[in-house]
């Protein structure tokens, strides 16, 4: 995996609430699904923009949603995994796995 294939931190966890959450999922949801999984809080704007550099590197997919059937019912964008964005969330899993194993003594855990 090269430097521009690095996942940072954030990336990893909205990836991650996006494989969760599934296809069509869209922003609040996964600055939800963080905040709630991770304990962390975390803005839209982090969300948004993370969203945009994901799109760029071609991990994730993204459109327009039909608006909501109300009166005044906006569109989403919604998102999506890419097959090189699961390849790039599988590749980044095993790596922290390989890098976690024989370390559950260490940790106090053993």
């Amino acid at each position: 995996m090269g430097r521009a294939e690095a996942l940072g931190e954030f990336e990893h966890l909205v990836l991650l609430a996006i494989l969760r959450l599934g296809p069509g999922t869209y922003g609040v949801p996964i600055r939800d699904e963080i905040e709630n999984r991770a304990g962390r809080d975390v803005t839209l704007g982090a969300v948004y923009s993370t969203l945009r550099r994901l799109e760029a590197k071609g991990w994730i997919e993204t459109w327009m949603s039909e608006p909501e059937p109300v009166p005044g019912g906006r569109s989403r964008k919604e998102v999506r995994l890419t097959p090189e964005g699961s390849r790039i969330l599988r590749s980044a899993h095993a790596r922290l796995g390989r890098m976690a194993e024989g370390l559950d003594e260490a940790l106090g855990r053993g």
